[in-house]
Order: C-alpha cells, then structure tokens, then sequence
C-alpha cells in the first residue's frame, strides 16, 4: 500500500509539473492581447486560479508520495538488515574464518544503503523522467510537430548514451568496490591485532600496507571520478544544442505567426524540465549501477548456500545418557587434506574422556565435528543414538556447553556474557555461577561490579578472567555434554585449583571430554585417548599409560615433567 501510494504520489507529482507551464503561457498570451488597454480579464484571473490549483496539486501529491516513501523505505531497510543479519550468521563456523570481520560490515551496509538509493532512483527519477517526457512530447508535438519529434529523439539519444557509459563504467565501479572492502578488511584486521603491530614493531609495515591499499583505491576512484567528469561535460554540450535547436525553430514557427509569445515561455519551461530529468537521469543510471556495485559482493554472500544445513523437518536432539559414537567417520578439509580416516570412537555415558596428542593430530577437528562446525566427509556421529546430521544444529548446541581455550566475550556487561549460558537465568543464578566459576571475587572488586562492560572480545580482563566467566556461563548452561579445551591454561595455579573444584561439580553426571596439552590436568579422567595422524594410538588411564614405556603419552608425560626425554 505504501509503494502504491508512493508511486500514485510520483506520477501526479510529474504531471503537474508539466501542466503548471501551461497555464503560464495562457496567461502570458491574455497579458499580450490586453497589453494595449491593460486590462485584467475574467480570463486571466481564471487561468492564474488554474495555475494556483495545479501547484497545490503538485505540493499535495508530492507530500504524499514522500511521507508514504519514508515509511516504506525504514521498514524495508530495516526488513533487508534483519536478513542480512540473519543468512550471515546462518553460515558455517569456516565461513567466517574464510572472512574479515570489517569487510562483512560493510557488505551489510553498504547492501542496505544500496536499495535505499536504487529505489529512490526508480521511482523519482526514472519514473518521472518517463512521465515528464511523454507529457512535454506530446503537448509540443500538438503545438507542432517538428517541436514534439525534436525532443523525443533528443531524450532517445540522450539516454542511450547514459546507458551505454554507465555500462562500460560499470566494471571500474565494481573494482573501487573491491577496493574499499579491502581498505575495510586491512583495518579492521589491524585493529584488533593493534597489540601485536606494537610488539612486533610492524607499525611501519602496516602504514605501508593501507598506503599500497589507499593507493589502488585512490587510482580507482580517480577513475569512476573522470569518467563521471568527462560525461557531465558532453552531457552539457547536448543541453546547449537542444535548446539552440528548439528555440531556433521556434523563432521560425513565430515568424509564420504558427507560435505566440506564451509558447517560447512554455519552451523555455519544458527545456528546464527535461533538462533536469535527463540530468539527473545520467547521475541516476550511473549511481544505479554503483549500487548495484555496492551490493554485488553481500548479493553473492545472500546466493551462497549455507556450508552446514539442518535437513527437511529436522527433529530436536533428545539428550537422555549423553553417549557419544563416532563410527567410521572421514573428514577431508577442503577435499585436499585428510584429517580423519575410518575413525571410531565411543564414549559412555557419563564418562570423562580426555585427547591428547601433538599439534594437527586431529583432536580439535573430533570437537569441531560433533558441534557441526563442519560436516563430516564419510560416516556418522551418534549422540543417544541420533544421527547428529539429522536433528536441528540449534538443539545440539543446546546440549553441549563448551569452555574455549581462548574465550571471546561479548562487549556487554559481564552479568549479560554469564547469562548468555542461559538467557531466561536470574541474576541470583547468574551471581551463583560465578561463585562457583571463582569469579565472583574479582567481579566483586570492579566499581561496577557486574554492571561492567568487558570490552571488545574481552579485551579489559585477563585471560584468567576471561576464561572464569567462560566457565561460569558454561555452568549456567548446564549441558549434559561438556568440551573443556584447555579450560584452566590461562589461569594461575592458586585460581586453577579452584577452578578444578568447580569443574569437578560441573562435570558431575555429564559426558565430558577434554583437550589438553598440559598433562597434569587430565590425570583424573576416566579415559585418556592419545591421538596422533586422526587414529587413537593409545587408550587407558593415566596410569595404564605411564606404564608404556615406549608409548607416545609416556613420552609427553616425561617431557613435561622432566623436561627432557631419557
């Protein structure tokens, strides 16, 4: 409705504008036969009622087409960043490590803004441009025809050049584009490493990197600029000569008593018209395929299929033992590396199980695949029996928790990042957790307490702090199943006991597996799987594996603790 009303506005709005001219020219040519006895005829006055009229038409429907524009426009804008929002974060967790944080913003924006733009080009300016000229034609092809056919075939070959430039311009468009996403990406990737170009002293080198970026920009800019530049100036030459055209055969008509004084003002007034309407018709098909431009990049984001996809009528994961099964599963990242092959897994319920291994051995990829950050190659992963693949993402993250060895904080208040574990928590729950979690205390020793914001990503706490509050959202959640990766390896020893005491009432009467390069916490699990090349090398207690003499664990355990291997 509000569209309609929109372009109902627009259209009245573009005939008016057209008609008002002319009741001028009627006025001008009753002024011209009264000029001897100067006389204001009932006429005059009847034609200038008409011309007040059609002006108040203009300005009403003109209010009406931009009142009814702005509510359309906000709702759709607002409708086109919730979607953006919500395919983005429907992408697989290697989506976003395949994409800058910066150049994803402005991929939004820039979409969003770039339907604003399109739109309002439509409407007000290609719209009109058809009404306006169709109206001039037809009313200066009825004053005569010579007048009429000049004009059409003046805004013929006026718009075909605008097209056909602002085609060939559209690919340099595309690359200042990609240009600015690059610029976008570089800073952003530089301001949340501002702590590494500092230590590192790469100040120097990242300056000279966005210069180098700034610099491509810059030529590519210079050439959209010139290229708009050079058009504009042909686009005034084509104006000098249609109105040099029309008024001279104008002058022409008049001298055979075929026009009156009133029609050089109606001329005039159609030549300003149209004029403007072309005009802008060049800057609205240049800036059409500049937007068009803008959005191509969040347009291809949007055409993406999501890398993991819940399948038709997924049903909701039901934990009731919280056992786990892989079983002969294969992973291949990217097709071109094996990580996995054939593996097979089965952890009870209620069981503590711990991976170890070196570097790339595969333990975190064996995480990764049971949250479905990505999708298994071959074989399957069963948790209570149900096919993971096959129930809804959002109900088997419902029932795992996981306490990152980096955790990332939301830059909210650290009462908001506890209760993400569980939104509909109160704030004693929340505060209990934190106890739990020991980091209570040094919440309780901020000005703000819990009201404290932590910063981007959790930049104002330490790691040990970092990783409490992790561990507090985690308890908050209460999952049946829990991944501790590295869970206390930034913590100091006197906070890592503690810690462990909470974990241990965390852990009770759940299924949990830990990943740990520091062997010393591990020593209670239930299980430990030495993991080395994607295959379980090693399998049993911390002190059925001691006993292996030449085993890999024994030789992990002996370098950590010795220092050096015998």
């Amino acid at each position: 409705m509000l569209l309609f009303l929109t372009i109902i506005g627009t259209v009245f709005t573009a005939i008016t504008n057209t008609i008002g001219p002319l009741y001028i020219k009627q006025i001008l040519d009753l002024v011209a036969e009264n000029n001897v006895n100067r006389v204001v005829s009932p006429e005059i006055l009847t034609a200038l009622s008409m011309f007040a009229l059609v002006s108040f038409g203009q300005w009403l429907s003109w209010r009406v087409a931009t009142t009814a524009v702005i509510q359309y426009e906000s709702k759709v804008l607002s409708d086109l960043a919730n979607t953006c929002f919500q395919y983005l974060h429907k992408h697989s967790f290697g989506f976003f490590n395949d994409n800058f944080v910066g150049s994803l913003v402005r991929r939004v924006g820039r979409f969003v803004r770039a339907f604003e733009d399109i739109n309002d080009k439509i409407i007000f300016n290609v719209l009109t441009l058809v009404l306006n000229t169709a109206i001039v034609v037809v009313i200066l092809a009825l004053r005569n025809i010579i007048l009429g056919l000049v004009m059409f075939l003046w805004v013929i070959v006026f718009v075909v050049i605008n097209i056909v430039v602002a085609k060939y311009k559209l690919k340099y468009d595309v690359e200042r584009s990609e240009a600015d996403t690059k610029i976008g990406a570089h800073l952003a990737d530089t301001i949340t490493n501002n702590v590494n170009i500092k230590l590192f002293v790469g100040f120097d080198k990242e300056v000279k990197t966005h210069k180098e970026l700034n610099k491509d920009l810059l030529k590519k800019r210079l050439k959209t600029w010139n290229l708009n530049n050079i058009f504009e100036a042909i686009q005034g030459i084509l104006g000098i000569i249609l109105e040099v055209m029309l008024f001279y055969i104008a002058i022409k008509l008049w001298n055979q008593g075929r026009l009156t004084v009133g029609d050089f003002v109606l001329i005039q007034s159609y030549i300003v018209v149209i004029l403007n309407r072309v005009w802008d018709f060049g800057n609205v098909v240049r800036r059409i395929y500049e937007s068009l431009a803008d959005a191509q990049e969040m347009t291809e984001i949007l055409k993406k299929p999501h890398e993991v996809q819940d399948v038709l009528m997924a049903k909701d994961l039901r934990v009731t033992a919280g056992e786990v099964e892989f079983k002969d599963v294969v992973f291949n990242y990217r097709a071109t590396r094996t990580i996995l092959k054939k593996f097979n897994l089965q952890i009870h319920s209620g069981e503590k199980v711990a991976l170890v291994g070196p570097s790339g051995a595969g333990k975190s990829t064996l995480v990764k695949l049971l949250l479905r950050m990505h999708d298994v190659s071959g074989g399957k992963i069963f948790i209570d029996g149900q096919n993971i693949s096959k129930v809804s993402q959002e109900s088997l993250w419902k029932n795992i928790s996981l306490v990152p060895q980096d955790p990332i904080l939301f830059h909210r208040t650290l009462r908001e990042n506890i209760r993400y574990g569980r939104l509909d928590a109160t704030d004693e729950e929340v505060e209990k957790a934190a106890k739990l979690a020991h980091c209570h205390e040094f919440i309780s020793d901020l000005e703000k307490g819990y009201n404290t914001f932590v910063g981007e990503r959790g930049v104002k706490l330490s790691g040990g702090e970092r990783q409490r509050v992790a561990i507090a959202r985690a308890i908050l959640k209460n999952a049946p199943i829990l991944f501790l990766d590295e869970a206390t390896s930034s913590l100091d020893s006197q906070s890592e006991h503690f810690i462990q005491e909470a974990l241990k009432i965390l852990m009770t009467g759940k299924t949990v597996i830990m990943i740990a390069h520091r062997l010393s916490t591990i020593m209670s699990a239930d299980r430990i799987l030495v993991i080395d090349h994607g295959v379980v090398v090693e399998n049993g207690s911390h002190k059925e594996l001691l006993r292996k003499k030449s085993g890999l664990y024994k030789k992990l355990w002996d370098l950590q603790a010795g220092g050096f291997i015998k």
